[in-house]
C-alpha cells in the first residue's frame, strides 16, 4: 500500500547491460518529532507522557532514531516542570509520568535541545466527544475492492470542535464542526481495499486544536494512501516545533530550520469493530 518510486534503468545492447548512475537529491538532517500526546483515561491520576525523537537522512531512506541533550515540558500557569528521559538508549523515545491536572489546565511549552540547537512548541489541551456506535456498511465508492465503517458521534454545542480520525493503517481523517454544531452526525468511511473477515480495527476520535486541524489537513493531502500522514512528508510541512536558537537576537536564521512534527495534547476516544465479509 506504499507509493514507491521505483528508478529503473536498463539499457541492453547484444545481451549486454549498462548501469547508469543517477545522482539523487539530498538535504540537511532534520529533526523529527513526534509529541502527539493522547489521553484516553480521564479518571488516571497519572499519564505516562511518551515523545519520540527521529532524524531524517538522504532520499529515500527511512528516519532513525536520535538523540536529544534535553527535553522538558512545562506547565507555564502552575510553573511546574517534567523531564523525560530516553528509557532504552538508541530508541529515541523519551518518556516520563506527570499529573494528568498539569497536561490538561494551563498552557504547555515542550523544550528541546539537539546538536546544540533550541526547539519551542506551545500547546493547550483540547477536549473530544465520545463516539456514539461504529457499524460496517455495504455501499462502496468506485467498486467492490473497499471497506465501509459507518462513524456516528454527536458535537458539543458549547464549544467550535476540530476533530481528527484515526483509521487504523495510517489512514486518518479531520473534520470541523460548522454543519453540525450541536448535533448527532454520521458519516461513511471508505478503506481503499477489502478488509479481510475477522479483522479488527479500532477507529479513534481525536480532539485537536484549529492550527494542528489545518496542519493535518496538510499531511493528509501531501501523504499518499498507503504512507500515512506521520511518515516523513514529500513537502515540507511546517509544525509548531520552532527554532528559538539566539531568537533574542533579532534575526530570522533560524526560520528554515525548524523541527518536522507537532506538539499537541488531546483527548482520545477509541472503539473497535470485528469486520465481516
Amino acid at each position: 500500500m506504499k507509493n514507491i518510486l521505483f528508478l529503473i534503468v536498463c539499457f541492453l545492447t547484444f545481451g549486454c547491460q549498462d548501469v547508469i548512475e543517477v545522482d539523487l537529491p539530498t538535504e540537511d538532517p532534520r529533526l523529527v518529532i513526534d509529541a502527539l500526546i493522547k489521553l484516553d483515561d480521564m479518571d488516571n491520576p497519572s499519564v505516562l507522557v511518551q515523545i519520540k525523537a527521529s532524524l531524517t537522512s538522504s532520499f529515500f531512506v527511512d528516519v532513525q532514531p536520535t538523540q536529544l541533550q534535553e527535553i522538558t515540558l512545562r506547565n507555564t500557569e502552575s510553573e511546574a516542570e517534567l523531564t523525560l528521559t530516553e528509557s532504552i538508549p538508541g530508541t529515541g523515545v523519551y518518556e516520563n509520568e506527570w499529573d494528568l491536572d498539569e497536561l490538561t489546565q494551563g498552557n504547555l511549552e515542550l523544550h528541546i535541545k539537539h546538536d546544540d540547537q533550541i526547539y519551542l512548541a506551545k500547546t493547550k489541551f483540547v477536549p473530544a466527544v465520545p463516539l456514539d456506535s461504529l457499524e460496517q456498511g455495504t455501499t462502496t465508492l468506485f467498486g467492490d475492492d473497499e471497506t465501509e465503517v459507518v462513524v456516528t458521534f454527536t458535537d458539543n454545542g458549547e464549544r467550535e470542535d476540530y476533530y481528527l480520525f484515526d483509521f487504523d493503517f495510517g489512514e486518518y481523517l479531520v473534520t470541523e464542526d460548522e454543519f453540525y454544531q450541536g448535533k448527532r452526525f454520521q458519516f461513511s468511511f471508505f478503506y481503499d481495499s477489502k478488509l479481510e473477515d475477522e479483522r479488527l480495527v479500532t477507529i479513534s476520535i481525536l480532539g485537536v486544536s484549529e492550527d494542528f486541524f489545518n496542519y493535518m489537513n496538510q499531511l493528509i493531502f501531501q501523504s499518499g494512501p498507503d504512507t500515512g500522514p506521520f511518515s516523513t512528508p514529500a513537502t515540507t510541512v511546517k509544525g509548531n516545533i520552532i527554532n528559538v536558537t539566539n531568537s533574542n537576537e533579532g534575526d530570522n536564521k533560524n526560520e528554515n530550520n525548524f523541527a518536522l512534527g507537532y506538539f499537541a495534547v488531546c483527548q482520545t476516544f477509541s472503539d473497535t469493530l470485528l469486520i465481516k465479509k
